[in-house]
């Protein structure tokens, strides 16, 4: 495993983490085998766990409660969130952050997730959507400000809605804020134009969530896959967007090199950026633990096949399906 330095925390985190949305909620074997995946992550070198409240309402942060007990002799840096109060995602423009982030829910869900976590201080807290317009407003930041002069929070950032990169520029610029979560992969490649540039410019770590694209880039969707009506990609991947990411990504499997993955290319695509800490792929079972974290060998895809993946950048816009 290969580490990187999260922004000016300077903590060295591992260059693959673990996304731990859909881990909540598991029962018997499920939950052994879930167990038994963040075991092995740790035992290969992970040492980023991301989570979120709302992620089975506290029930994920509970299970990494737990990993972090079975593995006390270790520096595991746990990176939660703070679900918006009126329980919409993503924020849109016309929201007041009174409904979403005011200071006393800032705290009481602070509260939450530390007992939950059964942790006196929670690495990295941050705002589980965000509209750049709140940026100058003083009540959020006199809560966060407050929560980390108590030893609650040890750093804050904001995870950005999905396919709005640049909503949170303001923001970074408070000096608040010491990590951005972004959904980056070969399709979305907008945040290397503004934001990128400026985390690197202000020393802001830099977290990139949704690596297989919710499993377009893994290869293996094709244009009469179907989802089960409880999974959330049944309304995410409406025929509209089902077909058009699986011709996407079918024009990439003949770049694929030999003997490497479709998933392997895309987080070696990620890694290849050095303005990435670290990328958060959701693993359940044991052998996505392994291809995952092998692709932290501090080997980058070769230059040639990088400008190529460039060329497959797919700009798209928020609609009432992609949330």
């Amino acid at each position: 495993m290969e580490y990187r330095k999260f922004g000016r925390t300077g903590w060295q985190i591992s260059e693959v983490g673990y996304g731990m949305w859909g881990m909540a909620g598991w029962t018997g074997s499920e939950e052994q085998e879930v167990n038994q995946a963040l075991d092995h992550a740790i035992e290969l070198g992970c040492n980023f766990f991301d989570t979120a409240w709302a992620y089975g309402d506290g029930l994920s942060e509970e299970i990494l409660n737990k990993t972090i007990r079975r593995h006390a002799g270790k520096r595991l840096y746990v990176a939660t969130k703070i679900p918006p109060k009126n329980r919409k995602w993503p924020s849109k423009p016309e929201y007041n952050i009174q409904d979403v982030f005011p200071a006393d829910y800032i705290i009481a869900y602070t509260e939450k997730s530390l007992k939950n976590l059964g942790v006196e201080t929670i690495d990295l807290q941050q705002f589980h959507v965000w509209e750049d317009s709140w940026a100058g407003l003083d009540e959020w930041k006199e809560a966060a400000t407050k929560l980390q002069q108590q030893g609650k929070v040890r750093a804050w950032g904001v995870s950005v809605n999905r396919w709005e990169p640049d909503n949170c520029l303001e923001t970074l610029k408070t000096g608040l804020i010491d990590g951005v979560q972004v959904i980056y992969n070969i399709f979305d490649q907008a945040p290397e134009d503004h934001l990128l540039p400026l985390c690197k410019e202000l020393n802001i770590g830099v977290i990139a969530r949704v690596p297989f694209d919710e499993g377009t880039l893994t290869g293996t969707f094709t244009k009469e896959t179907t989802f089960p009506a409880n999974d959330w990609r049944a309304s995410y991947f409406v025929p509209e967007n089902l077909i058009s990411s699986v011709e996407h990504a079918d024009a990439l499997k003949p770049l694929l090199p030999e003997g490497m993955s479709m998933p392997e290319m895309a987080l070696r695509f990620i890694l290849s950026n050095p303005d990435i800490a670290t990328t958060i792929p959701g693993m359940r079972k044991l052998k996505n633990v392994n291809a995952n974290m092998s692709a932290s060998d501090g080997k980058g895809l070769p230059e040639a096949l990088l400008q190529k993946l460039k060329q497959h950048r797919w700009d798209r816009q928020p609609t009432g399906w992609s949330q």
